[in-house]
């Protein structure tokens, strides 16, 4: 567990699927713009269960890491970070996504939360980079990673899929200094 001023961090276990299932039922309309088109029952508890014990087992294999966000008086979870595609080898490096409920936004969580996980997964995983891309249209994101010490290196047309439309997205990374 990781605690900073307000939150508390912990990874993903298979009991939060009913707490992630919530978070994404809230969510919703929200986190619909930057996500990819999903299928029918993807935030169905019973997906979240089967997707809360994957999230589990993959942060054991070392295959990608979870942590859900909550009050640290609370126990609704107020934001997601994941650190996905981890490679190993000579590259040592991941890809960060995050959400924050939207209740929460614009009163600095996020960056408080990964201002405290970024630092613990480049040591705690003995990771060279995490690298992290966003649409330009959200402008909000782009300053985050900015703030957390991510550098811009490219731009990549038509990256991903979000929403049903192949987006452009910024291309950025934080190196590990050690």
């Amino acid at each position: 567990m990781l605690l900073t001023e307000r939150i508390r961090i912990d990874a993903v276990q298979s009991n939060d699927a009913t707490e992630l299932h919530r978070y994404f039922q809230r969510n919703l309309k929200h986190l619909e713009p930057w996500e990819p088109e999903r299928t029918v029952g993807h935030h169905h508890l019973d997906a979240w269960k089967q997707r809360a014990c994957e999230q589990e087992q993959n942060g054991k294999e070392g295959k990608s890491y979870h942590f859900k966000m909550r009050f640290i008086e609370g126990d609704e979870i107020i934001g997601l970070c994941n650190f996905n595609s981890v490679s190993r080898g000579a590259f040592l490096a991941c890809y960060l996504g995050y959400s924050i409920d939207s209740r929460c936004e614009g009163q600095g969580l996020m960056f408080e939360a990964l201002s405290a996980v970024v630092p613990f997964v480049l040591e705690t995983y003995k990771l060279h980079r995490i690298m992290a891309n966003y649409m330009p249209s959200n402008e909000r994101s782009g300053k985050l990673l900015h703030r957390l010490g991510f550098e811009k290196e490219g731009f990549a047309k038509s990256y991903l899929k979000i929403a049903g439309r192949w987006e452009d997205h910024v291309l950025t990374a934080r190196v590990n200094s050690a």
